[in-house]
């Protein structure tokens, strides 16, 4: 069977910068329903169209294509106190402390630094600015049943608001996959 639209879409895939250096240990598995619901980049979506169990190709992206340029503007200093007392380098917050608070656009900051004094978030994507390139191998299609796709189509934007939340499970995942879905976006 063919990936298409309205397809699930098993692949696995190892994720590399630009000289060839692995960004992530070993091989990951993701399950996706194929047809622009925002979960995969485009251009990978695309390199698998068509594309039938055992396939298997590269995508290089640019950032343009990946996860954008790097934007200096999301950067910024926040005071220590507003943080918790546990903080560590790496935690991620959904929104800056005092930004209006339900009201205010939400994005996800990673702590890269802090004293007694600030703390330093970057609203980037980890992988903005980057050239990437995908090692890609289709392991598995099946057709979504129509409440899978009622149910997906209804969840597609907020993946595509949240796509810096690639490590959650998702309950909307296919159960017969056997593994967890990340978000490629």
């Amino acid at each position: 069977m063919a990936v298409g639209d309205g397809m699930w879409v098993t692949v696995r895939y190892r994720l590399f910068d630009s000289q060839g250096e692995p960004l992530e240990e070993g091989e990951r598995e993701l399950t996706y329903l194929h047809g622009g619901s925002g979960v995969v980049l485009p251009k990978i979506e695309s390199a698998l169209e068509g594309g039938e169990p055992g396939f298997s190709t590269s995508v290089y992206l640019q950032p343009e294509d990946g996860f954008g340029d790097y934007d200096a503007e999301l950067v910024s200093l926040a005071p220590r106190n507003e943080f918790p007392d546990e903080l560590e380098v790496g935690m991620t917050f959904e929104r800056l402390p005092g930004d209006g608070g339900d009201d205010a656009e939400a994005g996800i900051y990673t702590v890269t630094d802090f004293t007694d004094e600030a703390v330093v978030l970057d609203g980037n994507h980890p992988l903005a600015g980057m050239a990437l390139r995908f090692d890609l191998e289709l392991v598995a299609v099946r057709p979504a049943t129509d409440e899978e796709l009622a149910r997906e189509r209804g969840e597609a934007g907020r993946f595509a608001s949240d796509a810096a939340a690639d490590d959650d499970d998702d309950p909307a995942a296919d159960p017969d996959a056997g593994s967890s879905r990340r978000v490629l976006h």
